[in-house]
C-alpha cells in the first residue's frame, strides 16, 4: 500500500484488496494501521511518478478515442460519441476495455453516461453502469453526494442538512441550493444531471482528418509497417481530396500491443496531399530517427493524422513553369527538414535595413513569411561581390596600421596573423539609425582588402576620425569566399 504525509501526518493513499479485507481504509492514519497491523509494509506515493503513467495510459487510450482528458489524480475521461460502435457498442466496448487493462495489470473502473460528471460519479460509485440516453438524473439518484466530486465541506454540509444522496438534492430549488452551499455546487449537479453542457477539453489537439489501420494479430515487422503507412497516406490523401484540403502538418501514431505509443510528426511548407510526397516524408523522418522505432511485441493499430490543414490549390502548371520548380524547391525543403527538423533548415529574408547585420533574418524555410523587403541588386554583371558571402554574427577586434587616420589599412593583425594590403576599396560609408536605437552609435566606414596572399576581408573603422572619436577602433565584419 502506499502512504503520503497529509494535513502533517503520514496517511494511507492506495489500498490493495488484502489490506481491505484487513479492515484498513484510504486515509487512515498509519500510525493507527500499524496499531491493527504491526508488520504492515507500505512505500511513499509518487505523485510525479503516477502522473506520467497516467499521461503514459491516456495515450493508449487514443486507440479508442482522440478526445481523451486527464481527470487527475487517477481518472481519464474519454468521449466515445460515435465511436463505441466500431468495438460492437457500448458494452462490448466497456469489456474490451476492461480486459485491456487487466493484462497491463491495472484494475479500471469503467462507465458510460452522457456527461462527463455522471461518468465520473458511476465509475466510482457504481463501476459497470452504461447510461440510455437522456437517463442520466434517474441513474444517479440514489448515489451518495459524494459522487458528485464536491469538495469536503460542501458534502459535508449538504449531510447536515439532510440532503444524503443526489435524488435528494435534485429535489431541491436552485436557489435554495445556492443560497446554502454556492454556485459551484448547483454548476456541479446540474453537470452531472445533463442539463447543461460542459464538453471535456481533451488534452492533444483533434486532427482535422484521420485513417488508421486496425491488425486482428499484433506486427513485428517494419516494412509491413511502413506499407500500412502508405496505405494510409492514400486513404488520408482521397479524404482530403473530398473536401479540397491539403495536409501542413501530420503524425503517425504506433499503438503496440504492451500499451506503448509512439509518435512520428513531420511539417511542409505548403499544402500537402500527394500520397507519394507524404509516403516519403515519413520515410525521411524515420531513417533520420536517433532511437529507431522498436515494435515490441507488435503493433496493433497505425494511425496517419493530419493534424493541421489549409486550402489546397490545385492550379495546374506545365513541367518547364517557375511554380513546378517552386513546388520541387519546397518539397526538398520538407524532405531536409523531415530528416534534420524544422529548425535545421533555414532561409533568408530581407529587411528594411542598410545595417549589414540586420539587413536579413533566418528563418525556418518551411514558415511563410511576409516580405518586409525585396533583395536589392547591388552590383553589376562581371563586377566583383560588394558584401562578403560569410560575415561574421559579431564583428571581431583586429589591430590596423594605416598611413592616414581615414585612409584603408597598410596591415592588420587578427586573430594573432599578421596580414600584408595589395588592394584595398573604400570606404563605403555606413551610418546607424539613430531613429531606431537610444544610444548613438558611431558611423562605420567599410572597406574591402585583399592580402598578399590572394585572401579578401571585409572590415570597417568603427567612429569617424576627430569628429566622433580620436582613436577610432578596426573590426573585421566579414571574409569574401
Amino acid at each position: 500500500m502506499l502512504v503520503a504525509k497529509l494535513g502533517g501526518a503520514l496517511k494511507l493513499q492506495a489500498l490493495d484488496g488484502r489490506a481491505e479485507r484487513l479492515g484498513l481504509v484510504p486515509f487512515m492514519p498509519l500510525a493507527d494501521a500499524r496499531a491493527r497491523i504491526p508488520d504492515l509494509h507500505v512505500f511513499h506515493a509518487d505523485d510525479a511518478a503516477d502522473a506520467r503513467l497516467l499521461e503514459r495510459i491516456a495515450d493508449w487510450c487514443e486507440r479508442f478515442t482522440p478526445l481523451t482528458a486527464l481527470d487527475p489524480p487517477h481518472g481519464l475521461l474519454l468521449d466515445v460519441t460515435g465511436a463505441a460502435h466500431l468495438f460492437g457498442g457500448e458494452a462490448a466496448l466497456t469489456a474490451s476495455m476492461k480486459a485491456s487493462f487487466a493484462k497491463m495489470g491495472f484494475a479500471a473502473c469503467i462507465a458510460i453516461a452522457g456527461t462527463a460528471a455522471a461518468a465520473r460519479a458511476l465509475a466510482r460509485h457504481a463501476p459497470g453502469t452504461i447510461v440510455p440516453p437522456g437517463a442520466e438524473a434517474q441513474t444517479l439518484e440514489p448515489l451518495p453526494v459524494e459522487a458528485l466530486g464536491l469538495d469536503p465541506e460542501a458534502a459535508a454540509a449538504l449531510r447536515r442538512a439532510g440532503l444524503k444522496t443526489i435524488g435528494q438534492v435534485a429535489k431541491r430549488t436552485r436557489s435554495e441550493l445556492t443560497a446554502r452551499f454556492g454556485a459551484s455546487a448547483v454548476s456541479q449537479l446540474d453537470h452531472a444531471l445533463g442539463r447543461v453542457e460542459r464538453p471535456i477539453a481533451p488534452r492533444l489537439p483533434v486532427p482535422d482528418f484521420l485513417t488508421e489501420q486496425r491488425f486482428a494479430e499484433p506486427i513485428t515487422n517494419l516494412d509491413v509497417a511502413m506499407q500500412t503507412l502508405k496505405t494510409l497516406a492514400e486513404s488520408l490523401s482521397s479524404l482530403l481530396s473530398r473536401h479540397g484540403e491539403g495536409a501542413r502538418a501530420l503524425e503517425a501514431v504506433f499503438f503496440r500491443a504492451d500499451g506503448a505509443v509512439r509518435r512520428i510528426a513531420v511539417e511542409t511548407g505548403s499544402p500537402v496531399r500527394d500520397p507519394a510526397i507524404l509516403a516519403r516524408l515519413f520515410r525521411e523522418k524515420l531513417d533520420a530517427l536517433a532511437d529507431p522505432i522498436d515494435p515490441g511485441f507488435g503493433f496493433d493499430i497505425i494511425r496517419l493524422c493530419a493534424s493541421r490543414t489549409e486550402r489546397f490549390d490545385e492550379t495546374g502548371a506545365s513541367f518547364e513553369s517557375e511554380q513546378n520548380a517552386a513546388k520541387e524547391v519546397a518539397f526538398l525543403v520538407d524532405r531536409l527538414a523531415a530528416r534534420f527538423g524544422a529548425q535545421q533548415v533555414v532561409s533568408f529574408h530581407a529587411q528594411d535595413t542598410h545595417i549589414p547585420e540586420s539587413a536579413s533574418v533566418s528563418a525556418p524555410a518551411q514558415t511563410r513569411r511576409a516580405p518586409v523587403a525585396d533583395w536589392a541588386r547591388r552590383r553589376e554583371a562581371g563586377e566583383a561581390p560588394r558584401r562578403p558571402l560569410r560575415l561574421f554574427e559579431r564583428p571581431e577586434p583586429i589591430e590596423v596600421v594605416a598611413e592616414v587616420p581615414e585612409g584603408p589599412p597598410l596591415r592588420f593583425r587578427w586573430r594573432g596573423v599578421l596580414h600584408a594590403t595589395r588592394h584595398a576599396e573604400g570606404p563605403e560609408r555606413i551610418a546607424m539609425e539613430w531613429w531606431r536605437a537610444q544610444d548613438a552609435k558611431p558611423t562605420r566606414d567599410y572597406f574591402r582588402l585583399e592580402d598578399e596572399e590572394g585572401r579578401r576581408f571585409w572590415l570597417y573603422r568603427d567612429g569617424l576620425y576627430g569628429r566622433e572619436t580620436q582613436k577610432p577602433n578596426w573590426f573585421l565584419h566579414g571574409l569574401f569566399a
